[in-house]
């Protein structure tokens, strides 16, 4: 049998008060499992071959599980941070106590129940022993971690793996893990820890579903209100609470791509534990569906599965994660979306759970329909208000061009200072690139896989990212609680036809300052990928140093002007706001019509292409004043404007060619664009495109973006007109 399905809700609705099912209103020695439908996956061991995912998983956990059994029960007094031996050792455990959960249910094998047992039996003596971590630095130290984010982590693997097999202990044995591990350890989590249980943050949701797990686990329905509704239970805070502020109406995360993975597991498995519990609170339709509706947002958020590493992010997170093995198969159970079932084949995982079950079954049955990856705008903030991410695609496929244009609010304390960043991926790969975070997650020679110095110094900075920066200070000054209160406004967004596009404006980055961003992804025939045209305009109350950084993958294969190369010595940017971190390896200033640099990444050619009056060139890497080597050595191009009030900076960014290093071949090579101008009609910024074949692509951009609002402009001595901010005309070469 699989778990039964539950429909979403049109609307969200008032969550009833706590009533545990009969299970939990039985006997205090009650110990039927609560967090799963225990009797579907009963026996399943003998049949699991029959659906390839889930057999495969199930090989995969006995042999690790089997492995950390031989290995014998080792519950060492925590002293390391991350990456060190009694951390690794705590996050073993808890896998494998989860594991050891699953196949007993499966298998009825009484020796995956024992080994449970007497791994929490040896915690249920360290435990009540513990203080604060030894390790702990700038974070809310843990017992077993040193940060009590991964304590919660621990509790809601562990809670998972006890319910598994607390129905096979004795009343004694459960009495003294319930009393000694989980209790102590759901306590220490909410009541001894409110400033972290009662945030609205990724650390208080690990937190929530910890302790509200546990107390569906305890029969403990006062843990479960504390964990829904917060510690007062007023629901000013809480597992519900988080629910209405963190993610916009549209399913993205406060945080960004990179955290919206990371609390997607607490929110998805604590919701499913609520629904297995009390359906009658229908938490799967709570805030309209938002539940499901993250889960497929947090899907769109990656490129050829990997995602956009936005704010402090690693950038080799991908689909292929714990947290998104458990969301596809829960999303799978309450939606029954085929799509996510190709995402599952993509994975080639799934979990050991009924959800799993099905999923791996429906895969099997060839249920699996494509993952409709598409153009879209993501707002963001709990009202939608609050800027978004807009994402433009040039195609569905896993190396079509894909534009993200970050255009969202802060993202709390993770957030960077980039407002109207952007990003491109084309060829399969990031060609226009954000940094992520400077961090070595779990890496203990890097301290301790912390966050490190860098990530305040450079990776936060504005001139890390792809944005203006203004006398070489970063936005808000660098002050996240005012970056908290401002957020971009979206303007326009348009994901169809050949044309595509993003208008957004930023208002209070500096004193003074507004700066608008249009981006384009202009479809044309013959190219082969898409081009992106750049509009940055900038209106400043007095005269300043305007910079517009461009960090990319690639090396750089030739300049369309002279450069002035420092050769002998290699000086540095400048002293603070990052630019201390950035080499200058030459300058330049271009004409009207040399102002071309062209690198080669994954042998596909790019050439950047810049129509700003007057801007100097710098090119130079990332890496200066590293004497840790903390960071990594990336190539920037930065275009510079001196003693300006307003700007605007023109920029246009082609694929084209081919380097085939096997067969030594190269072709196309040479930019197909001939021609590249930027004028002002009126009150409308013209872009001009002009190909090597003598075709031409006109933009017409206007200031006003009411999309009911005529425009018009003279194109080869004819008047054009349009709606809306964006205009394109396509000028045929002369006969």
């Amino acid at each position: 049998m699989i778990a039964r399905s539950f429909l979403i809700g049109v609307a969200a609705i008032a969550m009833s008060p706590l009533t545990l099912p009969m299970t939990a209103q039985a006997a205090p020695d009650d110990a039927h499992p609560v967090l799963m439908d225990a009797a579907s996956l009963s026996g399943i061991g003998a049949k699991a071959q029959a659906y390839p995912l889930f057999g495969e998983e199930l090989a995969r956990v006995r042999k690790n599980v089997d492995a950390a059994m031989k290995a014998g029960i080792s519950v060492p007094v925590p002293k390391d941070a991350g990456g060190g031996a009694s951390h690794e050792q705590h996050k073993r455990n808890y896998t494998a106590l989860y594991g050891a959960g699953q196949l007993y249910r499966m298998t009825g094998e009484r020796r995956y129940a024992d080994f449970a047992r007497d791994m929490l039996l040896a915690y249920a003596k360290l435990y009540p022993t513990l203080g604060p971590h030894p390790a702990a630095s700038n974070q809310a130290a843990g017992r077993l971690f040193w940060q009590s984010l991964n304590d919660s982590v621990w509790l809601v693997y562990g809670i998972q793996g006890y319910d598994a097999v607390r129905d096979a202990l004795t009343p004694q044995e459960r009495q003294t893990i319930d009393e000694n591990v989980f209790r102590k350890m759901a306590q220490f989590l909410s009541t001894g820890s409110p400033k972290v249980f009662d945030r609205i943050h990724n650390h208080a949701t690990w937190a929530n579903a910890g302790v509200g797990m546990t107390g569906y686990v305890l029969r403990d329905p006062d843990l479960v209100e504390k964990a829904l509704k917060g510690l007062d239970k007023s629901g000013k805070s809480g597992f519900l609470r988080q629910l209405d502020l963190l993610f916009s109406p549209d399913g993205y995360y406060a945080e960004g791509p990179y955290y919206q993975r990371y609390a997607l597991q607490p929110f998805v498995i604590f919701a499913a534990a609520i629904e297995a519990n009390e359906p009658q609170r229908r938490i799967f339709a709570y805030r309209d569906g938002i539940v499901p509706k993250a889960i497929r947002t947090t899907i769109q958020l990656t490129y050829d599965g990997y995602f956009f590493p936005l704010n402090d992010a690693m950038p080799d997170k991908s689909l292929r994660t714990e947290e998104l093995y458990q969301a596809v198969a829960i999303g799978y159970g309450v939606t029954h979306d085929p799509a996510l079932l190709s995402i599952a084949q993509w994975q080639k995982r799934t979990v050991l759970t009924p959800q799993g079950l099905e999923v791996a079954r429906d895969v099997a049955a060839g249920k699996a329909k494509p993952f409709p990856f598409a153009s879209m705008l993501l707002r963001d903030g709990p009202d939608g208000d609050k800027g978004g991410l807009a994402i433009l695609r040039a195609g569905s496929g896993d190396k079509d061009q894909v534009l993200v244009a970050k255009n969202t609010a802060q993202g709390m304390g993770h957030g960077h200072f980039d407002k109207l960043n952007w990003l491109l991926y084309d060829n399969g790969q990031a060609i226009v690139a954000d940094y992520g975070a400077a961090r070595f997650l779990n890496i203990e020679a890097k301290d301790g896989g912390r966050y490190l110095p860098e990530n305040e110094s450079w990776a936060k900075q504005t001139v890390a990212h792809n944005t203006l920066v203004v006398n070489e200070a970063s936005h808000f000054g660098g002050d996240a609680k005012l970056a908290d209160t401002l957020a971009p406004r979206q303007l326009y967004f348009s994901g169809d036809g050949p044309t595509r596009g993003s208008i957004a404006e930023m208002d209070g980055a500096y004193p003074g300052v507004t700066f608008r961003r249009t981006l384009v992804q202009l479809d044309i025939t013959g190219l082969k990928s898409p081009l992106v045209v750049d509009l940055l305009k900038v209106k400043g109350g007095k005269p300043a140093r305007y910079d517009l950084p461009l960090h990319f993958a690639g090396h750089i294969i030739d300049t369309g002007f002279p450069l002035q190369s420092n050769v002998t010595t290699r000086p540095v940017l400048g002293k603070t706001d990052g630019y201390q971190h950035l080499w200058v390896d030459a300058t330049g200033k271009p004409g009207a019509d040399n102002g071309v640099l062209t690198w080669i990444e994954d042998g596909r050619f790019y050439s950047y292409r810049v129509a700003t009056p007057g801007v100097t060139m710098i090119l130079g890497e990332s890496g200066a004043n590293d004497p840790r080597f903390n960071l990594r050595r990336e190539p920037f191009v930065m275009q510079r404007l001196d003693g300006a009030t307003d700007a605007a900076f023109v920029s246009l960014l082609e694929p084209h060619g081919r380097y085939d290093a096997s067969a030594e071949t190269t072709t196309g090579s040479e930019s197909a664009v001939r021609g590249f101008t930027h004028a002002r009609q009126n009150d409308i910024e013209v872009v001009t495109l002009t190909l090597r074949d003598g075709r031409r692509v006109v933009l017409g951009l206007a200031e006003d973006t009411d999309p009911a609002r005529s425009h018009s402009v003279q194109v080869g001595g004819k008047a054009q007109s349009w709606k809306g901010p964006l205009g394109r005309f396509d000028v045929e070469k002369a006969k």
